[in-house]
């Protein structure tokens, strides 16, 4: 479990994460990005999920980001058919490590500029183990994963907003769990035309 949101507008984008990361065999925590750029197409990945199936995908939009033909809008079209060819091994690796199927989940979510359309873009990508494809959902505003504490907020970019959601989601997922699932810190990726920033806007 952990904290996944995201502001778009025309002209900027937002997304923010916790940094809690846990161990699936000891259970020991640590702080992990659940957010990374590629700086030089102005994108954010970021998740909700399995860190290693994250990792896994980042390294293949970056692979991808190399080619000479990239645009954002092609890594878009084709993530979610990524996702569906990578999942059955990271769900054989699980099983041999003793893992149950029903912790296998992930969302990501990919965004940024895209000047072919001269705004901002993002598209949310989230499987799980019941074996039905990725569910590939393109943003038109909003996504909050949990949603349900900020039910009746209104969004707002503004840090102490953000930051306040963040906590509030926090605090809901581990009372939900009954024990630390979502914490640490919380990471923020502001993203407008020609401009990308993470930052560490304080502990959850």
């Amino acid at each position: 479990m952990s904290i996944l949101n995201v502001l778009l507008r025309h002209e900027k984008l937002l997304v923010a994460v916790d940094t809690l990361a846990q161990d699936a065999h000891t259970g020991q925590q640590s702080k992990g990005a659940k957010l990374l750029l590629i700086p030089q197409y102005n994108l954010v990945l970021a998740c909700r999920g399995s860190a290693q199936f994250f990792l896994r995908i980042y390294e293949l939009c970056l692979q991808a980001s190399f080619r000479a033909d990239f645009t954002m809008e092609q890594l878009m079209a084709e993530l979610g058919l990524v996702i569906d060819k990578v999942w059955p091994a990271y769900v054989e690796a699980a099983d041999r490590a003793g893992l149950p199927r029903s912790d296998l989940y992930t969302e990501l979510v990919l965004g940024g500029w895209s000047p072919k359309n001269g705004r901002m873009m993002a598209t949310a990508y989230a499987k799980d183990a019941g074996g039905a494809a990725a569910v590939v959902q393109v943003l038109a505003g909003g996504l909050a994963s949990p949603g349900e504490p900020l039910r009746g907020r209104p969004e707002s970019f503004d840090a102490a907003a953000v930051a306040e959601a963040g906590r509030l989601q926090a605090l809901y997922l581990n009372d939900r769990a009954g024990r630390t699932v979502a914490g640490g810190n919380l990471l923020v990726a502001r993203l407008s035309r020609g401009l990308a920033t993470v930052e560490d806007i304080g502990l959850l």
